[in-house]
């Protein structure tokens, strides 16, 4: 696995002009908050207060905090359910404060609020095949960080992702898929690793995507800013079906 981090040059003004100078295979500027999932399997101290659902963190970190301490309840079957309680669901009528944004596939063994342990009003969820980037996603995600002051984007790709594999397969064999498949993977061609043979490529093809995804987000203006400045953090992960476990990608 890759332990380089390469991020984009500077995105044109428009969305779009990012999305496409990405796919043409920018060079690297710029920078993402390094983060990662604390490497012990303890239980982490108890949230400061106003960590509670719809309350959010006061950090980038802590978010990434409670993600990693979620997914330890879920890969070792300790699962809370968290905030589910009908106080909790008259409370949300009145508004929503998630802590986390979390860009994952449309797979059906990766749904964010079970592999974290997260409740109603803990997480805006964005999925689309393959993490693939779209006008949609992008403003799913900025109504995320700008309007909802979510300090957390974390990126989720997994292992065994049908959409790269897709991708990768019609690349190498040259043949067309389905109209809307084929535009899922024009958008993961960029991150294809041709290092790598075979299932090894697939495989690298999944980190290489997630990474590219952060970096396409960490690039766009408007969250840039806030990342200068402390305010939010863009993540690359990668779940393990096998061993549930969510790993942060450099």
């Amino acid at each position: 696995m890759d332990s380089n981090t390469q991020t984009l040059d500077t995105p044109s003004p428009s969305r779009r002009g990012l999305l496409l100078a990405a796919a043409a295979g920018s060079a690297a500027v710029g920078s993402v908050l390094p983060l990662a999932f604390p490497a012990s399997a303890a239980p982490a101290p108890a949230p400061p207060a106003g960590a509670e659902a719809g309350a959010g963190p006061v950090s980038p970190q802590e978010a990434l905090r409670r993600l990693a301490d979620g997914n330890r309840r879920w890969r070792t079957y300790g699962q809370e359910h968290p905030h589910e309680s009908a106080f909790l669901r008259l409370r949300l009528t009145k508004g929503q404060h998630p802590f986390a944004i979390v860009l994952g596939c449309v797979d059906s063994r990766v749904p964010p609020e079970l592999v974290f342990d997260q409740g109603l009003g803990d997480l805006l969820t964005v999925r689309s095949a393959g993490e693939v980037l779209d006008e949609a996603v992008l403003g799913s995600v900025a109504f995320g960080v700008l309007e909802l002051q979510i300090p957390l984007v974390l990126v989720l790709g997994h292992q065994s992702c049908g959409a790269v594999g897709a991708a990768v397969r019609a690349d190498e064999t040259g043949e067309p898929l389905p109209a809307h498949i084929q535009y899922l993977a024009d958008g993961i061609r960029p991150s294809i690793d041709r290092t790598q043979q075979g299932e090894a490529r697939i495989d690298a093809t999944i980190d290489a995507h997630a990474r590219r995804t952060r970096d396409l987000l960490a690039a766009e203006p408007d969250l840039a800013r806030r990342i200068a400045d402390g305010r939010l953090a863009v993540v690359a992960a990668r779940y393990g079906l096998r061993d549930q476990t969510v790993r942060t990608l450099a």
